[in-house]
């Protein structure tokens, strides 16, 4: 891999290149891993360190939310909440929802209780939960069908509710049979047909636990868990969210003993003639953004997504015209031009995005430069000390520890990086970009316990990084 690299002299001002040298952290990489870095300064534009494919595509998983945080934060603006909406015509009842990421059961107990209030305590029509907000897939073109049932792929969908997300946890038993626990209040049905066995046989028989999913939120486990003593917590993605909202306003009316003549029905209700009841906004974008970025929270960024389409095109949101206004407003308001990337959801979770880490370093520059009216840097996950850095093996220690703001990541294969390295004043002053792709390390022996050579190769860049964001020549 040809490479240029730029050292800034502590005795003078000059630069000097060296081109097509070696560069040890990749020496750590598997063979056939495909890398693009770059570490370049804020107060000008030739980079320190750079590979020569900055033009090549790589997945760039969970770092395309920098892209969606900026032209969201372009074209939404801080004021942006998501709302939903009770109103009535006398005899029928609607929710409006607008795909509140955030929105929880007791919220919508919440305005129910207000609509109560207000002399519907019973309803003679039926409700409707309006879904017309979005439209099109609610998951994106790429998901893969395997993680479909676990909470991180979450349907994008405009009738959210508990985060498309539900808990559970399941035992082993003596007598080899396991068994599921799920709280009442979560309208999903889950069954185990597990057996539990021995680490030994496990191993002998290569049996893991599965989880089988069905469109009626039925969740089945089914295959082998190792004995254990506590146990096992699961995270479950609502298969239909609309089925599982429409449950659950079932049980609320119960519980707050409000009468329902008809049905619940989900779509656009007949009419148009509804008066406001009552309303639950979201918080403010600034703060559905620092939950999107420190947690990597997918269902955020892919119902921002559908709403950034939606407001842009003044149509029903949905991953196609929202990826398009994402390419549109960061063309428009900032000048990069994003059209050669593929940009299949806002999230990062789709295996067909492709995006170049010129692209990338671009919009982090841009950030950078706007961030007195942007705010986004802040935003952002600090390495070992909260979000999704917080943990990671090579950023938790010294020297790394709090001197990186940056978003990580990973898909299969894939494990990526972009963000800032900070001076020792705690300000940034370079940016950098980590592509790497097809990484695909032979598996761990039984022997001694091995640093992976993914976070061997993190931990000498980050220290260039560092280096470069913290140089002060001598005077």
């Amino acid at each position: 891999m040809s490479f240029s690299r730029h050292l800034l002299l502590a005795s003078s001002i000059a630069l000097f290149a060296t081109n097509s040298i070696a560069y040890a952290p990749l020496d750590y990489l598997p063979q056939g891993s495909r890398v693009s870095i770059a570490i370049e300064p804020l107060n000008g534009e030739t980079p320190y360190l750079t590979t020569s494919n900055r033009s090549q595509f790589f997945p760039p998983a969970s770092t395309l939310k920098v892209v969606t945080a900026l032209a969201t934060k372009l074209a939404l603006g801080d004021d942006f909440q998501f709302k939903t909406e009770l109103a009535s015509d006398q005899r029928d009842v609607v929710i409006r929802f607008s795909g509140d990421p955030t929105l929880q059961r007791e919220d919508l107990k919440q305005l129910l209780a207000l609509g109560k209030q207000q002399g519907i305590s019973r309803i003679r029509g039926d409700i409707w939960l309006d879904n017309s907000a979005f439209s099109g897939y609610e998951r994106a073109i790429g998901w893969p069908w395997d993680i479909i049932g676990v909470c991180y792929s979450a349907p994008s969908s405009a009738v959210s509710l508990d985060e498309n997300c539900v808990n559970a946890s399941i035992y082993t038993n003596k007598n080899g049979s396991t068994r599921v626990y799920t709280p009442e209040h979560f309208p999903i049905y889950v069954s185990s047909t597990a057996i539990t066995v021995s680490k030994q046989q496990q191993e002998q028989t290569r049996c893991d636990l599965e989880l089988q999913v069905s469109p009626d939120n039925h969740y089945q486990l089914q295959g082998c868990l190792v004995e254990r003593s506590k146990p096992l917590p699961l995270k479950f993605a609502v298969q239909d969210p609309a089925l599982y909202t429409q449950r659950t306003v079932h049980s609320l009316l119960s519980e707050l003993d409000i009468k329902l003549d008809g049905n619940i029905r989900i779509g656009s209700p007949p009419s148009n003639h509804y008066q406001p009841l009552a309303t639950h906004n979201s918080a403010k974008l600034p703060d559905l953004l620092r939950t999107m970025l420190r947690k990597s929270d997918n269902l955020i960024a892919d119902n921002l997504t559908k709403a950034l389409g939606a407001k842009y095109f003044s149509q029903a949101g949905s991953y196609n015209n929202g990826t398009q206004t994402i390419k549109q407003v960061i063309l428009e308001q900032t000048g990069i031009n994003l059209e050669r990337n593929k940009i299949t959801d806002g999230s990062g979770l789709s295996r067909n995005n492709r995006f170049t880490s010129e692209d990338m370093a671009a919009v982090l520059r841009y950030i950078w430069q706007h961030d007195k009216t942007l705010g986004l840097v802040d935003l952002m996950p600090t390495a070992g000390e909260n979000g999704t850095l917080k943990y990671r093996s090579s950023m938790r220690n010294a020297p790394i520890k709090g001197q990186l703001v940056a978003k990580s990541g990973s898909v299969y294969g894939s494990y990526n990086m972009a963000g800032y390295g900070l001076d020792k004043s705690g300000q940034p002053t370079t940016l950098f970009v980590q592509f790497v792709a097809d990484y695909l390390p032979d598996k761990k022996g039984d022997d001694k316990p091995t640093i992976a050579p993914i976070t061997q190769f993190e931990q000498m860049f980050y220290q260039d990084v560092l280096k470069y964001s913290q140089f002060s020549p001598k005077k």
